[in-house]
């Protein structure tokens, strides 16, 4: 019989929990949630929930929790759960207690705001001896925990590892298809934030499903400019990482980026905490590298100036629909 693979997850917030979860309910790895709040961490071990932000969902008994960092030295894979902007100080901190030979994989959609950087940059500059891969896709936290069928997109620059990491972390609920672009993927999973705050602009106003959908057809050819001027491929976001996530949160309320979106639109910011809303982070940084790569990403670049305080929503929407015709 092989020996067991040993999983930790850091970071016990919705969506990290939501992983180590589904991991775990396969039963034929270890897998360890890794958290810095000893308090949730104990009662999550004694409860099996985490009501806060999974209710109604019971935790399963295979999974270990800790807030222990040592565990990092038995791990084979490392799954970094925690937001964007805060992907190089967990990695940084972490760093000291990791196995040499962990594959480290980050679960964050965004771009670093203070580098403009892609998050597995950051990672291999702050991890210089561990291969560091992107998971991206649609996928709600609550969904992937309750054991929904959800399908992500795991990318490495070397496939044969993305495969191979792949196969460890799917499941029966939870299938991981392997790509070599992590360019592509990580730039789906950034600016599909970005793009479901225009989709919310675009529900709060009333202005109809017709012009979402015209929306997310025109914020995916953005999408894929940047990607490729980039040095990433048109197909990947074409994929789950791109159209796929952006077809989910520029839909459903579940989503935070687009109940921001709503919330700019209505003028109506109860229950909106924009420290959780990656898309206000990534906007800016888009509508940067869109000017640095010579692409055009009107959609994004009004986002940025909406949320910058730049622009008004009306004036906006004017400016989108004036534009020059142009082709396909």
């Amino acid at each position: 019989m092989s020996e067991k693979k040993k999983t930790v997850v850091i970071g016990s917030g919705a969506f990290g929990t939501a992983l180590a979860a589904v991991f775990a309910h396969e039963g034929e790895d270890e897998v360890t949630l890794l958290g810095r709040n000893a308090g949730l961490i104990e009662a999550m071990r004694e409860s099996r929930r985490h009501e806060a932000v999974l209710p109604g969902i019971t935790l399963p008994e295979a999974l270990n929790y800790t807030i222990d960092p040592s565990i990092l030295g038995v791990a084979d894979t490392v799954v970094l759960a925690v937001p964007a902007q805060a992907q190089r100080a967990a990695a940084l901190y972490y760093a000291p207690y990791l196995n040499k030979d962990a594959v480290i994989v980050s679960a964050a959609k965004g771009i670093e705001r203070s580098s403009g950087r892609l998050i597995t940059d950051v990672l291999n500059e702050a991890l210089p001896h561990h291969h560091a891969g992107a998971l991206s896709g649609p996928g709600f936290a609550i969904e992937l925990a309750g054991g929904k069928p959800i399908a992500m997109a795991l990318a490495f620059r070397d496939r044969t590892l993305a495969r191979e990491t792949a196969t460890i972390l799917s499941g029966r609920t939870f299938r991981i298809y392997a790509s070599g672009d992590p360019v592509g993927v990580q730039i789906g999973g950034a600016l599909k934030n970005v793009l479901a705050i225009a989709c919310g602009i675009v529900e709060g106003a009333e202005l109809g499903e017709s012009a979402r959908a015209a929306l997310i057809a025109r914020g995916l050819a953005e999408m894929s400019r940047l990607a490729v001027a980039m040095g990433g491929e048109a197909e990947t976001v074409r994929g789950l990482s791109g159209l796929g996530d952006l077809v989910l949160t520029g839909s459903s309320r579940q989503s935070r980026n687009f109940r921001y979106g709503v919330a700019l639109a209505e003028g109506n910011f109860d229950n909106i905490n924009a420290a959780l809303v990656e898309g206000v982070y990534s906007a800016s940084v888009a509508s940067e590298l869109a000017g640095s790569y010579g692409v055009q990403m009107p959609i994004s670049n009004a986002v940025a100036r909406v949320l910058d305080g730049k622009l008004g929503i009306p004036q906006a929407l004017e400016e989108l629909m004036t534009r020059p015709i142009t082709t396909e």
